[in-house]
């Protein structure tokens, strides 16, 4: 769950991209997984869906590292766009993991992190760059 201001506008990265709607302070906690909010899935409901509907979910999710589970951002955080040297930084936990600022982000900047620090399934994706 977002835990500060944000809105969605083009990205130059990819795309829609997640943009700061206020100054966030460095070590500002920006997301956090909440279960009533963000919707987890086995590998095995994934597999259950039908072809459409599975290409689509994969595209709004991620395999926790930690968890093994799909994590289905139910707010605006699924549009956090990957780079490699990004402005938030993301700690795996047994909770499900939480986003921080890396440093002081301005309002109206992109919010970036680094898709293979969370996401188990992205080495295989391959690094596009977004």
């Amino acid at each position: 769950m977002l835990l500060v201001k944000t809105h969605l506008d083009k990205s130059r990265i990819h795309g829609i991209g997640l943009f700061a709607s206020e100054p966030i302070r460095k070590g500002t906690v920006i997301w956090r997984l909440d279960r009533a909010i963000d919707v987890q899935l086995t590998p095995a409901q994934i597999e259950a869906l039908a072809p459409p509907a599975r290409a689509q979910i994969r595209k709004y999710t991620y395999r926790d590292r930690i968890l093994g589970t799909y994590v289905l951002c139910g707010d605006d955080a699924r549009f956090f766009n990957h780079d490699r040297e990004p402005n938030c930084l993301d700690l795996p936990d047994a909770n499900g993991g939480t986003t921080v600022a890396a440093r002081d982000i301005g309002e109206g900047e992109e919010l970036t992190c680094d898709y293979a620090t969370f996401d188990a399934d992205h080495a295989q994706h391959g690094d596009k760059g977004f």
